[in-house]
C-alpha cells in the first residue's frame, strides 16, 4: 500500500513541553473520525428512509449511533455554498461572525484538538476550502477535486491517504483527531460501471416534490448549478442525474467502509467517535431545481450522525447547525473549547439530558432568500420579489404546500416574521427584507421555455456595450 502523500507537517514552535505534559491525559481519550461529504442531501442514507440507494456502511453507522434529524447549514453570501459552510463548521462561527472572530487558525476546530495532545490529520477538498483553518491540524493535505470526481471511484483517493497514516505514520501513544472532507458527490459526477449498476435507472422514483421549473424568480435560477440541465426539467433528466448522483454516494460509502475497517484491524474502533455530515445538501429536480442555493430542507439540510463511546443510539428532532459540530466533539472528548463560539454543544442532547439547544433555525442565502423555522413551522421570504411561503414541516415535510396565503395563516406569518427579524439581529444579518421596486415573483413553463433565447440577446446586448 501506497504512503500518504506528505501532507504539510506543521512545526507546533513551542509546543513540545505543553504536549509533553498533556501525554498521560490524552492517551485516555477517544479517537475522533469525522467525515465529510459535499453536497450529500440529509435523505441519500438508506438507514434514513431512502429505499432505494445503497449505503451500507453509513447504514451501520446510522443504526449504531445518534442521528441529528434536523442539522442544518446555516447559509452562505455567495453562490459556492461550501465555502462559507466549511469556514462555520471549522471555526464554530455562524455565517455572518467567522470572517470577524475568526480571522486566523487560533481557536478553531482543529487548533483546539491539536493543543490538547491530539494527533490531527486532515485531507479534503482544495477548491471552496477554509485554508487558513486548516494551519490548526498538524498533517494536512488536499485532493485534486477534479480529478477526483472524474476518477469513477469517488472517495477512493481520500480513504487510501487516510488508511496508510492510520497504519504507517500515526503514533498510536496518543490520540488520533482524522479529518476526511470528500469532494464529492459533487458534479462533475463520475461513477465506475461497477457503482451505475447497483441501480437501475427506471427504478429511481424522482424526488417527491419534483416540479419541471421553480414556479418563483428567488434571485438565483442561473447560477451555475441550475444550468447542469435544461429548463423545464424533465423526468428522464432528473433520474439521470438522480443515478449518477446516487452511484458516487454508493462508491464513498464503500470507501468510508475502507477506513471504519483498518481502525477495527487496529484494534481502534471501539475508542473512536465516527461522525458523519456534508457541507449541505442539493436540489436535484427537486423543486425545479439542481443546485444548493436556495433554502428548502433538501439544500440546506445536511445528514448528522455521531456514534462511538459514550453515545447512545437513536434519533433526535433537536435543532443543530454544522457550526455546532465542533464544540459537540470537544465536549464528547472532554475538551475545553472557546466562550465565544456561535456553536453550542449537543453533547446533552446526546446523552439524553436535554431535548435541544435551541428553539429556531435561521437560514440565509445572499441577499434574496430568509427563512426562519420553529417547530413544525418554517416561513421563507424572498424580499425582491415581496413573497412568503409558509409550510407545515410535519404534515408537509417536502415543502409542497404554501400556507401562506389567507387570512387564517396570517397570525402565523406574522409571528414567524417577528422571529426571523429578531434572528437576524442575533446573527447580525445586515440584509433587509424588503426592497423598495419588489420584481415579478410567479413564473410558467413559457418563462422557461423563452430562456435560451433571452440569454442569447443578453448577450449580444454585452458585447455591444463592450
Amino acid at each position: 500500500m501506497n504512503r500518504v502523500i506528505p501532507c504539510v507537517l506543521v512545526s507546533l514552535l513551542g509546543a513540545a513541553p505543553l504536549l509533553a505534559q498533556q501525554d498521560s491525559v490524552a492517551a485516555k481519550r477517544p479517537n475522533v473520525l469525522f467525515l465529510f461529504a459535499d453536497d450529500q442531501r440529509p435523505d441519500t442514507i438508506g438507514a434514513l428512509g431512502n429505499p432505494v440507494i445503497k449505503t451500507p456502511n453509513l447504514d451501520a453507522l446510522a443504526n449504531r449511533g445518534m442521528v441529528f434529524a434536523n442539522a442544518y447549514c446555516m447559509g452562505a453570501t455567495l453562490g459556492a455554498v461550501c465555502n462559507p459552510s466549511r469556514h462555520q463548521m471549522l471555526s464554530g462561527m455562524s455565517l455572518y461572525h467567522y470572517k470577524k472572530r475568526r480571522p486566523t487558525h487560533k481557536g478553531t476546530f482543529g487548533d483546539v484538538f491539536t493543543k490538547a495532545g491530539y494527533v490531527t490529520y486532515q485531507r479534503t477538498k482544495s477548491g471552496n476550502s477554509a485554508k487558513k483553518y486548516h494551519k490548526g491540524f498538524t498533517y494536512r493535505g488536499y485532493l485534486n477535486d477534479g480529478k477526483v470526481r472524474r476518477s469513477g471511484h469517488h472517495g477512493k483517493d481520500a480513504a487510501d491517504h487516510a488508511i496508510a497514516f492510520l497504519s504507517d505514520t500515526w503514533d498510536k501513544s496518543r490520540p488520533l483527531f482524522m479529518y476526511i472532507g470528500f469532494a464529492g458527490p459533487h458534479d462533475p459526477r463520475v461513477a465506475a460501471p461497477e457503482w451505475k449498476k447497483l441501480y437501475k435507472r427506471q427504478d429511481i422514483p424522482l424526488p417527491a416534490n419534483y416540479l419541471p421549473f421553480h414556479p418563483l424568480d428567488n434571485d438565483e435560477l442561473f447560477v451555475r448549478d441550475e444550468r447542469l440541465a435544461k429548463w423545464p426539467r424533465t423526468e428522464d433528466e432528473v433520474r439521470r442525474h438522480l443515478h449518477d448522483y446516487y452511484a458516487c454516494i454508493s462508491s464513498m460509502d464503500h470507501h468510508i467502509g475502507r477506513v471504519i475497517q483498518k481502525l477495527k484491524d487496529l484494534g481502534q474502533y471501539d475508542n473512536t467517535i465516527i461522525i458523519f455530515s456534508a457541507d449541505h445538501g442539493l436540489a436535484v429536480g427537486s423543486h425545479g431545481l439542481f443546485g444548493k442555493q436556495n433554502l428548502y430542507e433538501h439544500s440546506m439540510g445536511a445528514p448528522l450522525i455521531f456514534a462511538g463511546p459514550g453515545i447512545r443510539k437513536g434519533r433526535t428532532d433537536a435543532f443543530a447547525y454544522l457550526f455546532d459540530i465542533f464544540p459537540t466533539t470537544a465536549d464528547l472528548c472532554g475538551l475545553s473549547f472557546p466562550d465565544d463560539l456561535d456553536g453550542k454543544s449537543l453533547a446533552r442532547v446526546i446523552h439524553g439530558e436535554q431535548d435541544r439547544v435551541r428553539s429556531s433555525v435561521f437560514l440565509a442565502y445572499k441577499d434574496g432568500q430568509r427563512a426562519v423555522r420553529k417547530g413544525r413551522w418554517k416561513l421563507y421570504r424572498f424580499p425582491k420579489i415581496d413573497r412568503h411561503l409558509l409550510f407545515d414541516l410535519d404534515a408537509d415535510p417536502d415543502e409542497i404546500h404554501d400556507l401562506a396565503k389567507g387570512p387564517q395563516r396570517a397570525e402565523r406569518v406574522a409571528k414567524m416574521l417577528a422571529l426571523m427579524q429578531e434572528q437576524q439581529k442575533v446573527f447580525d444579518d445586515p440584509e433587509p427584507l424588503t426592497v423598495a421596486n419588489p420584481g415579478r415573483a410567479e413564473l410558467d413553463e413559457a418563462f422557461f421555455k423563452k430562456l435560451p433565447q433571452r440569454k442569447k440577446r443578453a448577450r449580444r446586448n454585452r458585447k455591444k456595450k463592450k
